[in-house]
């Protein structure tokens, strides 16, 4: 099941800031294919990603992100990950 319908926002920093903080859930990030999906504090992790803490984030350069409040994260992360098989993640949950 995709993420929840929604407009991508775009992949920068006045974007991610604008993101309430203490949001846990799951998000993705998009360039032309996805790259990434992962869980944890949404804004947090956007931030670090978007500071350079994954190399292969980084050389895939997203440009846009999708993100989604969510209590049952982990078992979300992992159905969205085998559903879009994003090339930066290595494994599964």
């Amino acid at each position: 099941m995709p993420f929840i319908e929604q407009q991508p926002r775009s992949f920068n920093r006045a974007e991610i800031e604008a993101l309430d903080r203490n949001q846990f859930g799951v998000y993705g990030l998009f360039h032309h294919h996805w790259v990434y999906i992962g869980k944890g504090d949404i804004r947090q992790r956007l931030l670090d990603h978007l500071s350079g803490d994954n190399p292969c984030i980084t050389a895939q350069r997203p440009t846009k992100f999708f993100a989604e409040v969510n209590s049952s994260a982990d078992a979300r992360e992992k159905a969205l990950i085998m559903e879009f098989t994003p090339s930066c993640n290595q494994r599964v949950g």
